[in-house]
């Protein structure tokens, strides 16, 4: 194993950034970037791709693809293709409405992981969240359980992601984790970052203490999945992240600071411009059996 494999073996490239939802908390909108130098909010194909072999090549083991929603963007299983033949762990998160049959069909050999982002079982709360399909049509219950049924019986190695927010701190999920006895259920607690959310973060941050009270509530489904909390603290700096323009950034000040292009300085260079912990990366449970 190469010296880069040891210390950042993982790598989470935010490609695409519209998103058939509006979740108040989203810390990924990157409407500053589309504003400044990517005015389309993501690359073209062409340099999507290499952006995937420079990491790939750089000998990172692991890559996410997330967004926005990454399923929207029309070559993703292009990248996710090649990244697996290139020799990585891939994984996609996603908020389920867009994993038809045929991308679970054709992808099965290519894709490994699938991340599921489900943050409320409540109807009212996934509206006011803005876990609804462009904004109205909050997902149910039953359509969890739908996609989840799906991810089973195509062989996907499946995990669930909540972020734990002032909408939903005193919910019970055990039904949907019960159900889906995903691998691993990260639980994040909500990112307040300047220039991303910050105009509607006020009414999703919790204390620290709401926070645990969501942890505690769940403390019995240990014997069901691998649960990975993530506090802010844990969160920042700890991450390996590219952004739409195939910049790597960082969230360590409360805000996005980024470098410039890897398409232009490569790796090396790029994460010198930013703030990453591998030990932090280590501590909250990063290394896990990928295979």
């Amino acid at each position: 194993m190469n010296k880069q494999k040891q210390t950042i073996p993982s790598v989470n490239y935010h490609l695409w950034e519209p998103c058939n939802m509006r979740c108040g908390f989203c810390f990924a909108t990157f409407q500053d970037v589309k504003n400044t130098i990517l005015p389309k909010g993501h690359l073209p194909k062409e340099e999507a791709i290499k952006v995937v072999k420079i990491l790939s090549n750089y000998g990172f083991e692991k890559i996410t693809f997330a967004g926005g929603e990454p399923t929207l963007c029309p070559w993703l299983e292009d990248l996710i293709r090649l990244a697996k033949e290139a020799g990585m762990i891939t994984t996609i998160v996603t908020n389920g409405t867009r994993l038809t049959e045929r991308f679970l069909r054709e992808n099965k050999n290519y894709l490994d992981w699938i991340a599921i982002s489900i943050d409320s079982l409540e109807e009212e709360a996934n509206r006011k969240i803005g876990r609804a399909i462009a904004g109205k049509k909050p997902i149910t219950l039953d359509a969890y359980k739908n996609i989840i049924d799906n991810i089973r019986f195509y062989g996907y190695k499946m995990k669930i992601n909540t972020v734990v927010n002032r909408m939903n701190y005193e919910e019970d999920m055990s039904e949907i984790i019960r159900y889906g006895k995903p691998i691993r259920w990260k639980i994040l607690e909500t990112l307040p970052i300047i220039g991303q959310n910050d105009e509607n973060i006020d009414r999703f941050v919790i204390t620290n203490e709401e926070f645990q009270y969501f942890l505690t509530l769940h403390e019995s489904l240990k014997a069901v999945t691998t649960i990975v909390p993530e506090s802010i603290e844990q969160i920042r700096g700890s991450y390996a992240m590219i952004d739409p323009a195939g910049r790597f950034f960082d969230n360590t000040t409360a805000t996005y600071i980024y470098s410039k292009s890897i398409l232009e300085c490569g790796v090396e260079d790029a994460l010198k411009a930013v703030h990453y912990s591998f030990e932090k990366f280590n501590e909250r449970g990063g290394i896990y059996n990928w295979q």
